[in-house]
């Protein structure tokens, strides 16, 4: 059962996909460890960081990020843990070279590579046996449709064999329409909070899923989080914060978010 429960006001996550060098990566990584350290809004408890680089970076990125409070995340799992699956990352090896959580269900892994919702649940059952919480990855190809009855339902999806047992644990929801995946700039502001709001509030109704969080991806970057205006509480970044100053940026944004927030209680 997963215990670790998520405070902070808000959650933001970074993926390198596949665009960063091995070198790159670590020298990213040393560079938002000295952040995690030094930013008020981290070292305050009002964001929680995590991290996702490549799978050959994740036992040195475990080492520079011991201490930090920056949890360490895996772009990908098996459903196994163990045997002959050529290629695969065990959920097992993830937990134990220092991953808590893992992503499960993008996109361009169900475009790509053909993981359907079965493989997917697979998956997300596999993560909550060894410890890691699942960043479930969920959202519409088309923006004509009903984006956020096919969010729910995805979700749902990836979350079917661990209901069946009864697993309890949070999880976390990145919320990505697919059409705004890779595009200029993110999904309409009153889009994306309406979808989000959606999706929190089925989670909210499930009894096995306290402490679970909804974030926003697809292009966002410095700016987003601003333009929603608090009514977002998180962010999942890719290219946008492959530059550790973008992602100073936006942490700057969350601590301008809830000095906001609080400020009318003082005057």
């Amino acid at each position: 059962m997963l215990t670790h429960a998520v405070v902070a006001p808000y959650l933001i996550g970074v993926s390198h996909k596949m665009y960063l060098s091995h070198a790159r990566a670590i020298a990213w990584t040393s560079a938002v460890a000295e952040l995690a350290l030094d930013h008020p809004a981290l070292v305050g408890g009002l964001a929680e960081l995590f991290v996702a680089p490549s799978h050959v970076a994740l036992a040195p990125a475990a080492e520079l990020l011991r201490g930090t409070g920056v949890r360490l995340a895996a772009q990908d799992a098996s459903w196994m843990d163990t045997g002959a699956f050529t290629g695969e990352n065990s959920p097992a090896v993830l937990a134990e070279v220092g991953c808590s959580m893992v992503e499960l269900g993008h996109a361009e892994r169900r475009r790509l590579f053909g993981e359907h919702d079965t493989m997917v649940a697979k998956k997300t059952q596999a993560a909550f046996r060894n410890g890691l919480t699942p960043i479930l990855c969920v959202g519409e190809v088309d923006p004509r449709g009903d984006a956020a009855r096919l969010a729910i339902a995805q979700l749902d999806a990836a979350l079917s064999l661990v209901d069946d047992e009864g697993t309890t644990g949070p999880v976390v929801v990145a919320y990505e329409p697919v059409w705004a995946i890779g595009a200029d700039r993110p999904a309409p502001t009153d889009h994306v909070v309406e979808v989000v709001q959606a999706i929190d509030t089925h989670l909210a109704q499930h009894p096995l899923r306290p402490g679970s969080r909804v974030i926003y991806g697809g292009s966002a970057g410095p700016g987003t989080l601003a333009r929603f205006g608090g009514e977002v509480r998180g962010l999942f970044l890719g290219r946008f914060a492959h530059e550790p100053a973008a992602l100073r940026d936006v942490c700057d944004e969350v601590a301008a978010l809830v000095e906001a927030s609080i400020r009318p209680a003082f005057d």
